[in-house]
């Protein structure tokens, strides 16, 4: 090598050199000043992180300047170590240098360093041979990485965790809660307050049927008060606002109560796009008691409503009449419920006159009677229900009954206790009597068994002489051989309702199974409508009760053919089962159209006429004849009001002629009663000079008009005279004829008078007024024939009562006159099919795809009345 390429070798080493060193002294640098600054970073990303976060706009004002001024002091603290910090030298870069790249003889320093003593030429030359040669050594040198030894001071790297939170933090900054780095220096009262909305409103108790009430916002305190039902709850919702906003009810009195807001003050689910977020806040309250309710916010009032309470009367429950037996058997309850919405339920309560003694064991509780309630909204009127209890061992028992009623709020009502004896079935058949008698001490005391036991070996002691029947007397057996193996109260029970069926079979055979059944059906189908069965479940109540009936009326007309005497008293009285076939479609289909109401009420008749039914036996001796004998005075009055309605007709169309009206302008009924064909026919040979007359229309001479109307007054005394005989009729049977008689005599005299006078207008409505007066008259009649009955009937039939104007199946008779009004109205045919069409087209306007949904929704709430 010669000495020129040695010197260009040398100046590229030294060039090589600097870039190297200003490399190691920077990683010196940053690995003293690395561990000074950290603190001072980590300070500051937790303040920057937690005003990303939106910690700083949350908190209140006192807060947030302390933990601004910690943080502040926390930054100022961790500038502290910086003064510790101190540039490297350019020896202990070279020294760094030569230890990093594992250099001997410190060649680089050598570079720079210079020969002690004095200067000799020799002594420089070899000096600078040295510094080449030791140049040549360095080659291509490296430099070196930072070693901060931050793990040694922070073992737990929770510097790791400040990261973190930092990049976390500047994320959800982009959010809509995300906070600003100025959410520290900025104070609440300097921010946008959001404008409050006030969102109130009371909701009534869901049993009442009252709409919610929305409440007016800036209501003044002069508007006037709100009524609401009492336990109505008051809603109310503040969004946005300072978020401190109070609600307060102040009474009558003048107590307030603060009410405590529900959930937390901010709700996230409602942000602000921009800007602070809203705050929600809501509250909830029961409204019990009248007073003023009060929204505040830092002392400033919001809103102010006052409120009256609309108070919850408790219900009440009363009898109407005395509990009295149907003529089947059953327990028949009439009573009147009242409640301000309607009750929730009621039932009756019974309990023994009698005290039972304390060391009896009864196998039976009190029956339960779970009654009716009268329809919400209807009309008030008493409800009818009826129980079939015969069955119960209490039946034949002097008993005392209370009716229990509860509202939905809970509050309960008691009527006045009634003492009565509880209807039982009665048996003709001696041996039946005694099983009933054996199976009530049983079911009262089971302690008595043994005495049980005695009676039974005493009826069963020559059968051959007291029971005709082999079967019978092998079920009496049958029921002493469970009674004597019966060891708990359970098998007590068995035994029982064993007794039961033995007592009926021997009675009536299979026709007590049938009787059962059917009436099982019948409140199974009842049920059914007071719940709002399906119409699926309906068809099957419906199915079932067509069998029950097919079967009773079978085993029904068995046994009358087997009575002689009960045939020949039937006589006369026609009894279809297409009648009975025809109502019970009547009720499917009304119950299917959705007017389950009406459809309840033709069960409830159909159930009365099967009980009439039931009742239907004959009548011997003189009670037989005195039927007879109300039945001749029903026809007479029943021909009195009909020829007193044509009467009324005929001088209503005279009337018309003498205006100069033709008749066929007008209705030939004044008050719309329209006679049918069958009736016009039987009032032909009556009316016959007047129809000819009327066919002559104005030709008629004024000589031919008044011969007319002498020819009606002269009928219209007629009928006084017949009406007075009726009452004097009615009085020998011990019948007192009502008012309504009396006022129809005093309208048929001054009638009588308008037509001598010729005062056609007149005498039509006094004629009216007799007509009716005649109606009310016949319905005062029928019920006290039918007390009569009933007082008859109860000695030996058990107060079975057979109505005289009525057939087995409880449909006035034909001879009975015309109806009083007292029957169900059912619609009819033209009624169910119109029902029908609306329910289709209901139903195919929902199925439209392109229908509104608010048309949608109302149509499926319509089909939910069903």
């Amino acid at each position: 090598m010669t000495e020129q390429t040695r010197s260009a070798l040398h100046r590229d080493i030294n060039a090589s050199l600097g870039r190297t060193r200003l490399a190691i002294g920077a990683a010196m640098i940053v690995e003293r000043g690395w561990p000074l600054v950290l603190p001072l970073v980590i300070v500051a990303s937790l303040f920057v992180s937690l005003s990303w976060l939106g910690l700083f706009r949350l908190m209140p004002d006192m807060a947030r300047l302390a933990l601004t001024v910690a943080f502040g002091l926390a930054g100022l603290a961790s500038l502290y170590p910086l003064r510790f910090f101190r540039l490297p030298s350019w020896a202990a870069i070279d020294s760094r240098l030569e230890r990093a790249n594992e250099l001997l003889h410190t060649p680089v320093q050598a570079q720079t360093d210079r020969p002690s003593g004095k200067p000799d030429h020799f002594a420089d030359a070899l000096w600078r041979e040295h510094q080449k040669r030791m140049a040549e050594r360095l080659g291509t040198l490296g430099g070196d990485l930072p070693q901060t030894r931050v793990p040694e001071r922070d073992p737990w790297a929770l510097r790791a965790a400040a990261a973190l939170l930092f990049v976390c933090a500047f994320a959800f900054s982009f959010g809509p809660m995300g906070g600003r780095l100025g959410d520290a220096f900025k104070a609440h009262a300097t921010r946008d307050a959001v404008a409050p909305r006030i969102d109130a409103w009371v909701t009534p108790p869901t049993y009442t049927g009252k709409a919610p009430i929305f409440l007016a916002a800036d209501a003044s305190p002069d508007m006037p008060v709100i009524s609401v039902p009492e336990g109505s709850e008051l809603s109310l919702r503040v969004t946005g606002g300072s978020g401190e906003e109070t609600l307060a009810f102040t009474d009558a009195s003048g107590a307030a109560r603060d009410i405590a807001p529900m959930g937390p003050a901010a709700d996230p689910a409602r942000p602000a796009a921009t800007g602070p977020a809203a705050t929600v806040r809501q509250f909830s309250d029961k409204l019990v008691a009248e007073g003023r309710m009060t929204l505040k916010s830092d002392g400033d009032e919001l809103d102010s409503w006052g409120f009256t309470v609309i108070p919850d009367n408790p219900p009440t429950i009363s009898f109407v009449g005395e509990p009295k037996r149907a003529v089947n058997g059953t327990l028949e309850l009439n009573y009147n419920i009242e409640d301000d919405y309607g009750a929730a339920s009621a039932k009756g309560e019974f309990a023994l006159e009698e005290v039972q003694s304390p060391n009896a064991r009864p196998l039976y509780g009190a029956p339960e009677m779970p009654l009716t309630l009268p329809r919400r909204g209807a009309a008030k009127k008493p409800v009818k229900a009826t129980r079939d209890l015969t069955e119960h061992v209490w039946a034949g028992a002097p008993v005392k009954l209370t009716l229990h009623a509860v509202d939905d709020a809970g509050q309960e009502a008691e009527s006045e206790t009634k003492t009565f004896i509880m209807p039982e079935r009665p048996f003709a058949n001696p041996l039946a009597r005694a099983v009933i008698e054996q199976r009530r001490l049983l079911a009262l005391d089971a302690n008595v068994k043994p005495r049980v036991l005695d009676l039974m070996d005493a009826i069963t002691l020559r059968p051959e002489d007291t029971i005709d029947n082999l079967s019978h007397y092998l079920a009496l057996m049958s029921a002493r051989t469970r009674l004597k193996m019966a060891g708990s109260d359970d098998q007590l029970r068995e035994v029982v309702s064993y007794l039961w069926q033995v007592a009926l079979g021997i009675e009536d055979g299979n026709l007590s199974a049938a009787e059962k059944r059917l009436r099982q059906a019948q409140q199974a189908l009842q049920d059914a409508l007071e719940r709002g069965a399906s119409d699926e479940e309906i068809d099957k109540l419906m199915a079932e009760l067509r069998s029950a009936m097919d079967s009773f009326l079978r085993e029904f007309a068995q046994r009358a053919q087997q009575n002689q005497q009960s045939a020949q008293s039937q006589q006369g009285q026609e009894l279809r089962q297409s009648d009975l076939q025809r109502m019970l479609d009547q009720i499917e289909n009304l119950a299917k159209s959705g007017n389950r109401d009406q459809a309840k009420e033709l069960l409830s008749q159909l159930q009365d006429m099967m009980n009439n039914l039931q009742a239907g036996r004959p009548q011997q001796g003189q009670q037989g004849q005195q039927n007879s004998q109300m039945r001749q005075q029903m026809d007479k009055l029943g021909e009195i009001m009909r020829r007193q309605q044509e009467t009324m007709n005929e001088t209503f169309r005279l009337d018309q002629m003498q205006r100069g009206q033709q008749p066929g302008d007008e209705q030939s009924d004044p008050f719309g009663d329209n006679r049918d064909p069958g009736q016009q026919d039987r009032s032909g040979q009556q009316g016959q000079d007047q129809q000819g007359q009327g066919r002559q229309g104005k030709s008629m001479t004024p000589q031919e008009f008044a011969d007319a109307l002498k020819q009606l007054q002269e009928g219209q005394g007629q009928l006084e005279k017949d009406l007075e005989a009726l009452m004097k009729g009615l009085e020998g049977m011990g019948i007192k004829p009502g008012q309504g008689f009396g006022e129809a005599g005093e309208s048929m005299n001054q009638a009588e008078g308008a037509l001598g006078k010729g005062e056609g207008d007149r005498a039509v409505g006094h004629q009216g007024r007799a007509l009716e007066a005649l109606r009310k008259g016949a319905q005062d009649m029928m019920q006290q024939m039918q007390a009569m009955q009933g007082d008859q009937g109860g000695n030996g039939e058990g107060g079975r009562q057979q109505n005289a104007d009525r057939d087995p199946l409880g449909r006035p008779r034909a001879t009975t006159g015309p109806d009083f009004g007292n029957s169900v109205k059912v619609p009819d045919e033209i009624d169910v099919q119109r029902a029908r069409q609306i329910l289709d087209a209901i139903r195919k306007r929902l199925g439209n795809a392109l229908s509104p949904e608010l048309e949608r929704s109302y149509l499926e709430r319509l089909l939910e009345l069903k």
